[in-house]
C-alpha cells in the first residue's frame, strides 16, 4: 500500500537543484506529495522532462528547468521561471554536487579543485543569493552535505572537504538569514544512487560500509527525503544552523 503523507507544504513552493534522479528526485517527490509545488532541475533537458513526467504521474504540481548550477545565467533563469510561475519561494534545497576525482589532495589538479569548489560550495552560496529576495517569512534553506564531511574518506578526500565547508556555510547563513529564514543541512551516509554507484556496486565495499553502520544497511533516497522534509517543514520551526546526520549511526563529529 502506498504511504500516505501529511500536507506540511500545502501552498508552498520548493526549488530542488540536481533533482531529476537520486536523492534530489526523492526530495522533490516527498515535498510534492506533501503538497508543495516543486521546481526540479538538472543539466540535461531529457532528464528534466523524464522527472517532470514521473512527478506529474504522482499528482504533483511541478515545473522543470534545465540548470547547470555553476552557470550564472541558468541559475538566474531557474529563479526567474519559478517566480514567473509561482510568484515566491518557500524552500530551497541545494543538492548539486560533483566528485570528479579520486586523487589524493596533494596530487589533485588545480582545474579539478576549481570544479569541486565551484559546484559543491560556490554554487550553493550563489543559488541562495539569487533566491534570497524572493524567500518568504518562515522559509527554509537546506544544504545536502555528506557524512564524509566529518571524516573525509581517502578516495574522496577533497569532495569530503567541500562537504565540510557546507557545515560551516549552514552556521554562517543561519545567523545571516535569521529570523525569517531557517538554514539547515543534511549529511547523508552511503546511499546507492548513480552518483555513488562506483562505491555501492562493489559487493565487498558495500558489505564493508553496511558493517560500519549500526543499522546494518545502506541508506535510501527516501530516508534522505524524509529528513529533508522534516527540516524544511514547520515541524522544525525552532531548528536552524544545524546538520542532521542521516547515516545509520556511522560516527560523525568534527
Amino acid at each position: 500500500m502506498e504511504k500516505q503523507f501529511g500536507k506540511r507544504f500545502e501552498g508552498k513552493v520548493a526549488i530542488i537543484t540536481a533533482s531529476t534522479q537520486g536523492i534530489g528526485f526523492s526530495i522533490a517527490e516527498r515535498l510534492g506529495l506533501e503538497g508543495a509545488s516543486v521546481v526540479v532541475s538538472s543539466r540535461k533537458q531529457k532528464n528534466v522532462d523524464e522527472a517532470v513526467e514521473q512527478l506529474k504521474a504522482r499528482g504533483i504540481e511541478v515545473l522543470g528547468v534545465v540548470c547547470h548550477v555553476s552557470n550564472g545565467l541558468q541559475r538566474k533563469n531557474l529563479i526567474d521561471e519559478t517566480i514567473q510561475k509561482y510568484g515566491k519561494i518557500d524552500v530551497i534545497v541545494s543538492n548539486a554536487a560533483a566528485n570528479p576525482s579520486a586523487d589524493p589532495i596533494l596530487e589533485i589538479k588545480e582545474s579539478v579543485l576549481d570544479k569541486l569548489w565551484e559546484i559543491n560550495v560556490k554554487s550553493s552560496i550563489l543559488i541562495v543569493q539569487d533566491a534570497a529576495p524572493h524567500l518568504q517569512k518562515g522559509s527554509s534553506v537546506i544544504f545536502i552535505s555528506s557524512a564524509g564531511a566529518y571524516q573525509p574518506q581517502a578516495s574522496m578526500a577533497m569532495y569530503g572537504v567541500t562537504k565540510t565547508a557546507l557545515l560551516g556555510l549552514t552556521k554562517a547563513l543561519a545567523t545571516e538569514m535569521a529570523p525569517d529564514t531557517r538554514v539547515n543541512c543534511i549529511a547523508p551516509g552511503f546511499v546507492p544512487t548513480n552518483f555513488a554507484d562506483y562505491i555501492t556496486k562493489n559487493d565487498a565495499v558495500r558489505k564493508a560500509i553496511m558493517e560500519k553502520t549500526l543499522l546494518n544497511r545502506l541508506g535510501t533516497t527516501e530516508d534522505m527525503a524524509a529528513a529533508t522534509a522534516f527540516l524544511a517543514s514547520s515541524d522544525a520551526s525552532y531548528i536552524t544552523g544545524e546538520t542532521l546526520v542521516v547515516a545509520g549511526g556511522i560516527p560523525s563529529r568534527l
